[in-house]
């Protein structure tokens, strides 16, 4: 039996292998592809600190050239994982948030708070084509001045790897791990259009948040399960709870 990860290249390597230290048997299967986006800057605005929501907004600007101007900036990361990539990517004055956007808007907020920041400060958000909530908004409500730069793209992959599809009509998956409810949609799309939805939608659903459940259960899955933080630490904890309660 495995574990199936929906989560992008390259970051569900990384799932991988702590499911593998756990003991599990693995299946990926990315449900979205990463595009970075193309986009301008002249130089012209002179930022205060880098907003980074996602390791992918990091990879986005590898061999751009607003890349060199931005790593001597301060950065607001969501979470760990993101900060390592940033940390990777030559950026070193990182403050860490506790992996969702609300807690992103808060360090921004404290710092400022704090004298770290300047209170009317301009940010430069480095963002994906599809954004859970107004993060600019928000943050311009505060006072900050926010320039939105939409770096790359998370595109819906068709279906499942062949592995994955066989795996699912011999009924050798345990379980599915989960990242976004974009992801969501597209293993649901995948599902139905491969003609295994009953048995997508029977196994247990791992998700890191309660809005990425929520996809699952509205499409009528029974097993669901959100991590208590948005971490995945926390996701693969769901995944043992889940596996043990569904042996019972």
């Amino acid at each position: 039996m495995a574990i199936l990860v929906t989560r992008p290249a390259p970051d569900n390597e990384k799932a991988a292998t702590a499911l593998q230290a756990r003991g599990h048997d693995v299946l990926l299967s990315p449900m979205l592809r990463f595009e970075a986006a193309a986009f301008e800057d002249d130089g012209a605005i002179a930022f205060d600190a880098v907003i980074l929501s996602s390791a992918n907004a990091v990879r986005a600007i590898e061999n751009h050239a607003i890349r060199p101007r931005l790593t001597l900036l301060p950065v607001f990361a969501v979470g760990e994982h993101t900060a390592r990539v940033a940390r990777d990517a030559g950026f070193t004055n990182i403050t860490v948030a506790d992996g969702d956007a609300i807690s992103l808007r808060e360090r921004i907020v404290e710092s400022a708070a704090a004298g770290k920041l300047k209170k009317k400060a301009s940010l430069c958000y480095l963002a994906g084509s599809d954004l859970s909530r107004d993060l600019a908004g928000e943050l311009g409500a505060r006072g900050f001045t926010v320039t939105t730069r939409t770096v790359y793209r998370m595109v819906p992959v068709a279906g499942f790897t062949r592995a994955a599809s066989d795996a699912f009509r011999a009924g050798t998956i345990e379980a599915v791990l989960h990242y976004s409810r974009r992801s969501a949609r597209a293993y649901l799309d995948a599902a139905r259009a491969d003609g295994v939805e009953i048995s997508a939608l029977a196994l247990p659903q791992c998700c890191i948040s309660d809005a990425v459940a929520g996809v699952l259960r509205e499409a009528g899955a029974m097993q669901v399960a959100a991590a208590r933080t948005p971490d995945e630490k926390a996701l693969l904890d769901v995944v043992e709870r889940m596996i043990k309660a569904s042996s019972l």
